[in-house]
């Protein structure tokens, strides 16, 4: 049934790997790194690894190919702030989203108690 919710959660339950990913690129000061590197380094796997720097533009950019391999960074944005302040942008962004998925939710449970509401006399 949740596939069919059209809500794409970016930050809601990846939190820590987000600042993991971070955290290696803050090991690798001023370098632009391959998926693979940063999968490595993490303990991610590669799929998830790339999932994750392509749906996060706010910390990751991705870096235009040369030679065929394209390496991601981070934000000049993200670059600036303290490790204490890229994870309360993440909790924050989490909890935005999951506020975003408790709404939903309720809007459905509402349409659902309307439906009951209104076909209950009729049985």
């Amino acid at each position: 049934m949740f596939s069919l919710i059209p809500l794409n959660f970016r930050f809601r339950g990846r939190v820590r790997r987000l600042f993991d990913l971070y955290l290696c690129f803050l090991n690798h000061p001023g370098k632009a790194l391959h998926p693979t590197q940063v999968a490595r380094s993490t303990g991610i796997a590669f799929a998830d690894a790339v999932r994750l720097l392509e749906r996060t533009p706010e910390l990751f950019v991705r870096l235009p190919k040369r030679d065929g391999i394209t390496r991601y960074r981070l934000t000049s944005a993200m670059t600036a702030r303290e490790p204490e302040q890229v994870q309360q942008f993440l909790l924050r962004s989490a909890r935005w989203e999951s506020l975003i998925f408790y709404a939903f939710a309720a809007m459905v449970l509402c349409v659902l108690l309307i439906v009951v509401i209104l076909v209950g006399p009729a049985l």
